[in-house]
């Protein structure tokens, strides 16, 4: 599908509350942010398409391979992935959120993806017996998920022995502060309004954890990947207005709604005042383009070792 098909986007309709966990299931921080990231699903897929192509490529996802989609999210990528693999392939879904995989499983449904399954499981526990994950995928991905891992380097080793000898890894993060400056003003200003000190550098399992230069190299190589290539690719984020973005960040943006949650209602309108006003610096006369750089990570798990 080129780029050509995709229409501009639309701000959405307030939408329901989203269906509760399954009694069995144990709620999770992000569960609170599932409906946003499910609302604007067309926002995002309009934004990272070129780059989750360009990932799916790299992986050499076909007609009936086995995929695994990690930290799946709202499933976006994995319908173009499952898409591409057809009824002969089979992907499996995870994420941590029993919510946010409700509503991903639903869109798998609608678009008649039986070869889809689901699994609700911790992206730094894959390996454990309880998440019953086959091994030998031919290709496995994490689409912005691996850097709120605190321990991605295990998450990289269950990644590491899920693939088949041969199979490849694609995961996309976020790289470092200075060329993601929308978020380092939205983390900025919301630490301040909570009242805590400016961060020297981010901290483990946060936005731009992973970005520093060479550290997804060593850490990709460490967990013993070979054919480790991690490129730089331009992000931008095209929208009709600054306020877009603050309205998808509220209803989907945990770290951020994490910090502010806890300050009165008042103190909130405050603080997103101020998140507005900070990321006004990149509205143009043509809408508002917010600047991202991420990086498209690739790699190989090689034959004739464990």
């Amino acid at each position: 599908m080129s780029d050509a098909m995709y229409v501009p986007y639309v701000a959405p309709p307030a939408a329901p509350p989203a269906a509760p966990p399954e009694a069995s299931e144990t709620p999770h921080p992000w569960d609170e942010a599932a409906a946003g990231w499910d609302r604007h699903s067309a926002m995002l897929r309009t934004w990272l398409h070129a780059i989750t192509q360009q990932m799916l490529d790299a992986c050499d996802i076909r007609p009936g391979a086995r995929v695994l989609d990690v930290a799946a999210g709202a499933g976006d990528q994995t319908l173009d992935i499952a898409a591409r693999v057809g009824p002969a392939g089979g992907v499996v879904a995870s994420d941590i959120s029993p919510r946010i995989l409700a509503l991903a499983r639903e869109r798998f449904q609608r678009a008649g993806f039986t070869w889809v399954t689901t699994e609700v499981a911790d992206a730094e526990a894959l390996t454990l017996a309880g998440a019953a994950f086959e091994t030998d995928f031919d290709a496995a991905v994490c689409r912005l998920g691996l850097m709120f891992c605190t321990r991605p380097q295990a998450a990289l080793a269950g990644l590491h022995a899920a693939l088949r000898p041969g199979g490849r890894l694609g995961v996309i993060v976020f790289s470092e502060a200075a060329r993601n400056p929308c978020i380092t003003v939205l983390m900025d200003t919301a630490r301040r309004h909570a009242g805590l000190a400016p961060l020297p550098h981010a901290p483990a399992g946060s936005l731009l954890s992973l970005g520093p230069p060479g550290l997804m190299a060593r850490l990709l190589a460490q967990a013993g990947f070979v054919d480790i290539d991690v490129r730089p690719v331009a992000a931008p984020m095209h929208l009709p207005s600054r306020s877009v973005y603050t309205h998808f960040t509220k209803s989907a943006g945990q770290p951020v709604m994490a910090l502010l949650a806890p300050l009165s209602a008042a103190a909130q309108v405050a603080a997103w005042h101020d998140i507005e006003e900070g990321l006004d610096l990149y509205s143009t006369p043509g809408g508002w383009v917010g600047p991202n750089e991420l990086l498209l990570c690739t790699a190989t798990r090689p034959h004739g070792r464990p």
